[in-house]
């Protein structure tokens, strides 16, 4: 989770006039409790991914919009509401310092294939296989969510020192009148049991990362508001 903390460390929130301001901007994207019981942990990746059941960071941001200020087009048919929300994750304002980052780390004919630029972000679909900025990778994609595994290049598809997935999810709720969007971390040591016995994110870089997700939460947004 080097990159997470290199990133949240050069933005300082120096984009933001003020603290208040960012406060204010992402007041509505509130973190709600996310237990072992979520379905997350059940799921076949993650139990491949950590055979060891170390300690977990996990958790989860909940921001609801709505209908009536979602894209129309986006709720026509099954799947684009999540996969426009997805895309806006990745080429939406805020990944950018961490997209230019591992550009300058990992980008060359190695990783050709996989997503860089701000226009194939937004235009991709996301199926499985999709290799993001050589940090992300699909690993399960629904017409509600799509997950992603992280931590590490995907050229390294073994069980990990330093791994996780992060979900991006969106639903309708008709009856309420909103679209729900989620956004789901999960970290973890994956290689080895661990030593400690303990999360492998301390309170400070769990803070900041936090703030890290209702950024993207609010930039997301963005491609799927009218």
């Amino acid at each position: 989770m080097g990159i997470l903390r290199t990133t949240t460390s050069i933005i300082g929130w120096s984009s933001l006039a003020t603290v208040g301001t960012f406060v204010a901007w992402t007041r509505n994207s509130k973190f709600v409790p996310m237990t072992t019981t979520d379905e997350i942990f059940t799921n076949v990746i993650y139990n491949h991914l950590n055979p060891e059941r170390n300690p977990t960071f996990h958790d989860l941001c909940i921001r609801r919009v709505p209908l009536s200020k979602i894209r129309p087009e986006l709720l026509e048919k099954d799947g684009k509401l999540v996969e426009q929300f997805c895309a806006g994750v990745w080429s939406g304002f805020g990944y950018t310092i961490q997209r230019k980052i591992l550009e300058r780390l990992s980008r060359g004919p190695e990783t050709a294939h996989q997503l860089w630029d701000r226009e194939e972000l937004k235009a991709s679909s996301y199926p499985l296989g999709t290799q993001i900025t050589d940090h992300f990778e699909v690993v399960s994609h629904s017409p509600s969510a799509i997950m992603v595994r992280c931590g590490d290049s995907p050229k390294n598809s073994d069980v990990r020192e330093t791994d996780g997935l992060f979900e991006m999810r969106a639903e309708v709720k008709e009856a309420e009148g909103v679209a729900e969007f989620q956004l789901k971390s999960c970290f973890y040591q994956g290689l080895g049991k661990s030593d400690t016995g303990a999360p492998p994110i301390n309170a400070a870089a769990g803070w900041l990362h936090q703030l890290y997700t209702k950024l993207w939460m609010e930039s997301a947004l963005r491609n799927v508001v009218r």
